[in-house]
């Protein structure tokens, strides 16, 4: 298993966050690597993702949702072609810090047949792309989160 994180802290309340990162349809507007999300954020229900892994590169996986705990967590599973060959569980945990600030940790585990060789080509893009998500959800929600201070 090769596992993937980065982090990112977002000057809003977790239940802000959790709306925006749950609201897949709004996903084409801000989102520069999951591009598109067809389906629900429901546990046991099938998305269908797309993803701009380079400005060339696109790829569309359907995976099963896991887990859509509101306001903590929301994870999914994936494969490539067939089980066991490359499959990966994307997640996303919300930890709240306080009333304002969330800290989002946003991460794959990446197992099967194909890791070593595959991550040793895809390690730095993938991590890219998390961190480009994570600063457009950070800025998606800070635009839309007013404080009432």
């Amino acid at each position: 298993m090769i596992q993937l994180e980065t982090q990112i802290l977002i000057q809003a309340p977790v239940d802000q966050v959790w709306k925006v990162l749950t609201d897949l349809e709004a996903y084409q507007e801000w989102n520069p690597f999951i591009i598109k999300i067809e389906g629900k954020a429901q546990k046991d229900t099938y998305l269908k993702n797309t993803l701009q892994f380079t400005p060339q590169k696109q790829q569309v996986f359907s995976p099963i949702v896991l887990d859509a705990i509101p306001n903590q967590l929301f994870r999914w599973r994936g494969k490539l072609f067939i089980k066991g060959l490359f499959d990966g569980e994307h997640y996303f945990q919300l930890v709240p810090i306080d009333a304002t600030q969330t800290k989002l940790i946003h991460g794959e585990k990446f197992t099967g047949l194909l890791v070593k060789p595959l991550m040793r080509s895809i390690r730095e893009q993938t991590l890219h792309n998390f961190e480009a998500m994570n600063e457009a959800l950070k800025a998606r929600v800070e635009s839309l989160y007013v404080t009432n201070e």
